[in-house]
């Protein structure tokens, strides 16, 4: 059993990771058979192998409790931000105050960083334009910047202080 173990996991380095690549395939192909089915499972058998050996700092997951939580925050501020980013696009241009702030940071998992940057870049009228050599600051393009410490404090809370318990 102790051979079977190291076998597996150098088979199926990453489960997650195969289910996603499966999942993403059957969406994104144009009819649902068992050939789609079963090519999409040979690409998640595949396309694993190749990552980890491109990957070198792998995802250490802590637990998976805020998960909901944070999606649901993630989800109800993108659905915000486009009805602000929308008034103010039609709203005078003169009104806005584009700006960039740094975003210290305390999460050093490389993994929980790269979902940190999504979540920024997936709510209207902001972007993570670059990290730091040291990942230790986040480069954060806003639309409309009216008070940079409380919006630092908002992407703190409501995404980092998550993301530190998903990835520690």
């Amino acid at each position: 059993m102790s051979t079977r173990r190291p076998l597996l996991r150098r088979l199926f380095p990453s489960p997650a990771l195969s289910i996603t690549v499966v999942a993403f395939w059957m969406v994104m192909s144009s009819s649902f058979d068992l050939g789609q089915l079963v090519l999409g499972m040979l690409l998640g058998l595949v396309i694993p192998l190749f990552a980890t050996r491109l990957d070198r700092e792998f995802a250490r997951l802590g637990t998976l409790r805020p998960v909901p939580k944070l999606l649901f925050v993630v989800l109800w501020d993108i659905l915000l931000s486009n009805i602000r980013v929308a008034i103010q696009v039609l709203g005078p241009e003169r009104r806005l105050k584009p700006g960039f702030i740094w975003v210290p940071l305390d999460i050093d998992n490389i993994h929980g960083i790269a979902a940190l940057t999504s979540f920024i870049t997936l709510t209207p009228g902001t972007v993570s334009a670059a990290l730091s050599e040291d990942r230790r600051h986040l480069l954060v393009h806003v639309l409309h910047l009216e008070d940079a410490d409380s919006l630092i404090a908002e992407i703190k809370s409501r995404y980092e202080a998550p993301l530190m318990e998903i990835f520690p």
